[in-house]
């Protein structure tokens, strides 16, 4: 038979399993609900009070006070649109201030002051095969042999001729051996008078002639019978200069040809041969080598053409910066002529860039090459700025 009465053990393991009272407070009917006093809710009076006095602290960084809700109030209205139209309005605004002032005009003195020279100018002293200096003072009565066409043959014989001018600011004799009508390059590699009788009269057989070679000396001759009354007016003058005259006696060799080679549609260089003669700056470099080497005393100074106006179909002038005829402008046979002189280490005077130039051929020139007065006393002004560049008369 079971036993029915409960012991400590068991009623204690009741209560456990059982549910507990739950005591219902009525906040309507009790007055003391909630308010401090009340026993039952001081405990929760306190939780309460710590509880609110932990969110005013956070409202103090939370929550704007009333004195910050208009700023509040005026970032709250502006939205996306309203910050990229402001940058389209700054990024239009800066372009337009940069077309505004794009392309200002600057004063070249305030970046580089004094005259700016671009020309090629290289102006050197007589030196030995070391190179150590032989002589500076090119003053007084000193003996200048020229060659060269229409710069030093126009009005040959004159006040005004460019020779005469040279020995009125030098004091200098000149022996004038330019030719008119003549050309820097030849027209063949060799000198047969009786195809190219002209040929006679360039650069490289003219040195021939002055350094007493006597079969160039007939061929020369042979030139003039050939031509006939279209020899040149002054060939057989300058005949007779080149040799009856002693090279040990010349202190200065210039040379000068105009654009004339650039007109007929000469060529210029080879980079085969550098000596090549038919080449305008081959030629030259022929007759340099053999002066230098049998003659080392005597200065050379090497002046560039002036500026030439190209002639279109028509005879019009049109710039020679943009006129070819077979080869190239101007301005290319005064560079490479620049260059040939440096190789052999003698003065070059740049005509082109330096003394009548293309804004102020108008004022120099008669017609599109041949140079007037005014023109030919700065041309002499330039060879004697040159010659006496190095002058020491110490």
């Amino acid at each position: 038979m079971k036993n029915n009465t409960s012991s400590p053990n068991n009623f204690q393991e009741e209560r456990a399993h059982s549910i507990p009272d739950v005591e219902i407070i009525d906040l309507e009917n009790d007055p003391n609900a909630g308010f401090v006093g009340s026993d039952s809710n001081d405990e929760n009076l306190s939780e309460e009070t710590a509880m609110d006095s932990d969110m005013d602290s956070f409202r103090d960084f939370s929550r704007p006070s009333q004195k910050s809700k208009l700023p509040a109030r005026i970032l709250s209205h502006i939205n996306i649109h309203v910050i990229l139209l402001l940058v389209m309005i700054s990024f239009v605004a800066g372009i337009i201030y940069k077309v505004m002032t794009w392309g200002v005009r600057v004063d070249p003195d305030e970046i580089v002051p004094g005259e700016y020279d671009n020309s090629n100018d290289n102006f050197l002293p007589l030196t030995d095969a070391k190179g150590h200096t032989l002589r500076t003072d090119y003053s007084g009565d000193i003996k200048i042999l020229a060659f060269g066409n229409a710069p030093f043959a126009d009005d040959r014989g004159s006040e005004n001729n460019l020779a005469s001018i040279i020995e009125q600011m030098t004091g200098a004799t000149v022996y004038n051996c330019a030719i008119s009508g003549s050309y820097l390059a030849a027209e063949l590699p060799y000198l047969q008078e009786d195809i190219c009788p002209m040929d006679a009269f360039n650069f490289y057989w003219m040195c021939f002639l002055a350094m007493g070679n006597e079969d160039i000396a007939e061929k020369y001759l042979n030139a003039l019978r050939v031509l006939g009354d279209d020899a040149p007016p002054e060939a057989r003058e300058v005949y007779d200069i080149l040799t009856e005259i002693d090279l040990n006696t010349i202190d200065v060799i210039t040379l000068m040809y105009d654009g004339s080679d650039y007109l007929a549609g000469h060529e210029m260089y080879s980079d085969e041969n550098a000596e090549d003669i038919h080449q305008f700056t081959g030629n030259m470099e022929a007759g340099l080598t053999m002066l230098q080497h049998d003659y080392p005393n005597i200065r050379i100074i090497v002046l560039s053409p002036t500026y030439a106006y190209g002639l279109d179909e028509n005879g019009n002038y049109v710039s020679s910066d943009i006129q070819r005829y077979g080869w190239d402008v101007l301005s290319t046979y005064v560079i490479k002529q620049a260059y040939s002189a440096n190789n052999h280490s003698v003065s070059f005077v740049d005509n082109l860039y330096g003394t009548i130039h293309e804004d102020n051929a108008s004022e120099y020139l008669i017609d599109h090459i041949h140079l007037n007065v005014e023109g030919r006393k700065k041309v002499a002004e330039r060879f004697v700025s040159a010659l006496y560049h190095y002058n020491d008369s110490k």
